[in-house]
């Protein structure tokens, strides 16, 4: 700088025409990096607007922090007498802002697109699971508790998509994990429930094997109650006639074991009792003998081993009645078919006419595979 001066008073001395020392000193005078500035502040806006602030935090703060660097030293030098100014260091951290935002750049936009293929896969995935547990466990009596879990990890499931189409990956993220919880914990015990519910199928076998044998030897009209299809079968001969949609007890899995506990029983029975019009509040009933001598038998069995209160009571009048078609579990144990068909039951059906109840007339693997 000292040089420049010498120059300029050299210059002067020299009797120089004033113009053309005016133009010495204008290009002398150093020149402030606002082209470099606006550029790095330009590259530092694109990696906010790609969210780089997010995806790749790391290398968008150093780019700021090069930027406030350099501002400050601009500051620093514009305070400085004209001809004194050097930009060096501002334009050192300008380059450093926007090579390090435009780095942060690439990386959000790796990150990101990496990210949204992955929570598109694990929002796909969790759609197929509630999509699954819907399907199997709709209908089937879970806890209260349960089921809660399962309608607050759907809930996540649709609160994390809609994150997820704004772009809000690490939101959506967050939403998924505690949804695919929720889902996965409650899938894995419908499932460990559904799986002890069905050991007793070799039982169900049995007994259907049984009721459709005699059928084929009578030459007469069984029905067959499938719990977990929720269906009412009714055989001529060993061959099935008629196929019904049936309603049950609010608590249907498992066979019953008390008064009130609202579930159906599961067993060989036969049709005691015809009634209609004024003898029953529903539109049609038919009385089955609930509890025979093996649903005593295994009351009392339980009441001996403590697995029920003495002060329990075995319960009855079990029917086959009308009134159906609700679409929902609803009666208090019974099977509710529609009026229409229980038209049609009620005029096959005799007293004798065998009903057998069961869990399922396939395995677990066909059951859930239907």
């Amino acid at each position: 700088m000292r040089k420049i001066w010498r120059d300029v008073l050299i210059f002067s001395a020299s009797a120089v025409s004033i113009p053309l020392v005016v133009l010495l000193l204008i290009r002398l005078t150093p020149k402030p990096p606002v082209a470099k500035m606006e550029h790095a502040l330009a590259v530092l806006s694109e990696a906010g607007k790609n969210k780089a602030d997010t995806y790749s935090r790391k290398l968008y703060n150093e780019a700021k922090i090069f930027y406030d660097s350099a501002m400050i030293n601009w500051q620093k030098e514009n305070k400085r007498f004209i001809y004194f100014r050097h930009y060096d260091r501002v334009i050192m951290f300008a380059e450093l802002s926007a090579k390090k935002a435009s780095e942060a750049t690439d990386n959000s936009i790796s990150t990101s697109s990496n990210l949204k293929i992955k929570l598109k896969e694990k929002i796909d995935t969790l759609n197929t699971l509630a999509a699954q547990i819907d399907e199997l466990f709709n209908t089937y009596p879970l806890t209260s508790e349960i089921r809660n879990r399962i309608s607050k990890g759907e809930i996540l499931l649709k609160e994390a998509e809609i994150v997820y189409n704004k772009g809000l990956y690490f939101q959506a993220n967050r939403k998924l994990t505690d949804c695919e919880y929720l889902l996965n914990e409650s899938y894995e015990f419908a499932s460990g429930n559904l799986k002890n519910y069905f050991k007793s199928y070799s039982v169900w076998k049995k007994w259907v094997d049984r009721t459709l044998n005699e059928s084929k030897k009578n030459k007469d009209y069984s029905i067959i109650i499938d719990k977990f299809s929720r269906k009412c079968f009714v055989y001529l001969s060993g061959s099935k006639k008629y196929e019904f949609e049936a309603e049950l007890g609010k608590n249907w899995v498992g066979d019953k074991r008390t008064k009130g506990d609202l579930a159906t029983p599961e067993g060989m029975y036969k049709i005691t009792g015809k009634f209609d019009g004024g003898k029953t509040k529903y539109y049609k009933a038919l009385l089955l003998d609930y509890p025979n001598d093996e649903d005593r038998q295994k009351f009392r069995s339980e009441i001996e081993h403590g697995s029920l209160p003495a002060s329990a009571k075995i319960g009855g009048l079990i029917e086959i009645h009308g009134n159906g078609g609700k679409g929902i579990d609803w009666t208090e144990g019974c099977i509710a078919l529609t009026d229409k068909e229980m038209d049609l039951v009620f005029r096959i059906a005799r007293v004798g006419t065998p009903v057998t109840i069961i869990g399922s007339m396939v395995d677990l693997k066909d059951a859930v595979e239907k």
